[in-house]
């Protein structure tokens, strides 16, 4: 049965989604998505959010509020009479009128298996903290942060080298059929909830730019996960001396290895480079300024001598 869906949503993550939700015939009334932000070299130029521009080219009606606890705004949300509201990585807080505003409710794809890694970056922590595997859940919302009880949950490996760019891209396939698999099952009145467990509960608090330097004196498995985890963005990063002259590289992709020496020090010509305890080797970098480039690709470029430290 085809329903009068609201959909909020902002980053590339959402668009599958909306897209899907799209083609499997429901009615979309209205996206909701975060502003225009301004972009650009010089950031004078105002550029939509990826939801805003698949919003467009689906004909429907973008609404951008900076906030959505004005009555005006929880007025305007109601009135489009909705049988259901779907939220994947909106931004903005939801306050109690809008959660209740549409006539089934709120349903959030999440991407983690809930209760562990409730909040804003749960793909990166899963990674981070070496998790074997993460998901993503279909799950009613509260106004308690990611609380609310799980509909639908889809499990997904994640792999010893994956990045979080990888298990981004993966997530987000599986998030936008298990979204219209819940619409449907709610259609027909078949979609159950299961409370949360209470133990287990984890935050996946936003990722700060002060925890992206590497400390090579961690052990070299926590080194690789803080890497990967980073990759592509916002990145990890360490400085070395090419050409004396200290410069910033970004650190995309790693693998363990092995060896030992000082931490920080690189071992040999395939920039494996020593941790606290064990090693890793550096897969692919970036210069600051230029593009991204493969370990021997960079090193052709670098001439950085076994011995070399990294900070």
């Amino acid at each position: 049965m085809p329903l009068r869906v609201i959909f909020m949503g902002t980053p590339e993550f959402s668009v599958p989604t909306l897209r899907a939700i799209a083609e499997a015939g429901h009615e979309i009334v209205a996206v909701y998505t975060q502003p225009p932000r301004a972009a650009g070299r010089r950031g004078l130029e105002l550029t939509p959010s990826p939801v805003q521009r698949e919003a467009e080219r689906l004909g429907v009606e973008v609404r951008t509020p900076t906030s959505l606890k004005g009555e005006a705004e929880q007025q305007a949300f109601a009135a489009l009479r909705a049988d259901v509201a779907v939220v994947v990585a909106y931004g903005l807080l939801l306050p109690k009128a809008v959660l209740e505003g549409a006539r089934l409710g709120c349903l959030n794809g999440h991407a983690s298996l809930l209760p562990r890694w409730r909040g804003a970056a749960p793909i990166q922590r899963a990674i981070m903290a070496g998790d074997a595997e993460t998901g993503m859940m279909v799950m009613r919302m509260e106004e308690g942060l990611d609380t609310g009880p799980v509909a639908l949950l889809e499990k997904c490996a994640i792999e010893p080298d994956m990045t979080a760019g990888e298990l981004h891209d993966r997530l987000m396939a599986q998030g936008a059929s298990l979204m219209v698999e819940a619409l449907a099952q709610l259609g027909i009145n078949c979609l159950t909830f299961v409370q949360q467990a209470t133990v287990g509960v984890t935050y996946a608090r936003k990722i700060d730019k002060s925890e992206t330097r590497v400390d090579w004196t961690r052990p070299a498995g926590e080194v690789h996960n803080h890497i990967r985890g980073l990759s592509p963005f916002p990145g990890a990063w360490c400085e070395v001396d090419i050409g004396g002259r200290m410069e910033r590289l970004k650190l995309l992709r790693s693998t363990l290895s092995d060896g030992v020496g000082e931490s920080g020090g690189i071992l040999d010509d395939r920039l494996t480079v020593a941790c606290g305890s064990g090693a890793v080797r550096l897969v692919e970098v970036q210069r600051a300024g230029g593009k991204p480039a493969a370990a021997q690709e960079f090193l052709r470029g670098a001439k950085i001598e076994k011995g070399t430290k990294l900070s």
